[in-house]
C-alpha cells in the first residue's frame, strides 16, 4: 500500500462536520464542501477562522479575488447541498439548491445552517495541492440542531 493510500485510509477515520464554503463579489459567486476547516482563534481585532480548498475548484480562485468567504456548518438533513456544492450531485446553479442570504462581506450564507461564518480573508498560503487560508469572522449567524458529520467515508449522524 503507497503512503497516500495508507494516509487516506487512516484519515478515513477521522469524523469531522460537513461545511460549505461561498464567496461573492468581483469573481462572482462560487462554493465548495469541505471538512477541513476550524477556528484559529478567538482572539485578537476579530475571531479567526481557516479553511482548506483544493486549488482546482472554482471556489479557492474566486475567494482570493473576492477576498471574502463564509463557512456553512450543515445540520444533519442538509447532505444533499453538501452533495451539490462536492460535485456529486449536478445543478446548474448551485446556489438554488437552498436560500442563501448576504452577510457582512458578500459572501452567500445559507439561511438555514447551524451555523455561518461570515470571514474577510486575511491571508492565504498554498500547500501542495491545497490553499490554506485564514479568515477573520466579520459576523456569525447560528441555528438550532444536529451537525452533519462524515467519517468512515459516508455521512453520519449524532445519536442520541
Amino acid at each position: 500500500m503507497t503512503l497516500r493510500a495508507e494516509f487516506l485510509n487512516a484519515m478515513s477515520s477521522l469524523v469531522s462536520s460537513v461545511n460549505i464554503v461561498t464567496t461573492d463579489g468581483t469573481a462572482g459567486r462560487a462554493g465548495a464542501t469541505v471538512s477541513a476547516m476550524t477556528s484559529v482563534s478567538a482572539d485578537g481585532d476579530a475571531p479567526t477562522m481557516l479553511v482548506c480548498l483544493h486549488h482546482e475548484t472554482s471556489a479557492a480562485p474566486a475567494i482570493l479575488q473576492n477576498g471574502c468567504f463564509c463557512i456553512n456548518l450543515l445540520g444533519d438533513d442538509q447532505a444533499e447541498i453538501a452533495n451539490v456544492f462536492a460535485g456529486r450531485t449536478q445543478c446548474a446553479d448551485k446556489f438554488l439548491v437552498a436560500d442563501f442570504a448576504t452577510l457582512k462581506t458578500g459572501a452567500p450564507a445559507l439561511t438555514t445552517a447551524l451555523a455561518s461564518f461570515d470571514c474577510s480573508l486575511q491571508s492565504d498560503e498554498r500547500i501542495g495541492t491545497h490553499h490554506v487560508m485564514i479568515g477573520a469572522v466579520r459576523q456569525i449567524k447560528q441555528a438550532e440542531g444536529q451537525p452533519l458529520l462524515y467519517g468512515a467515508r459516508k455521512y453520519l449522524k449524532v445519536s442520541p
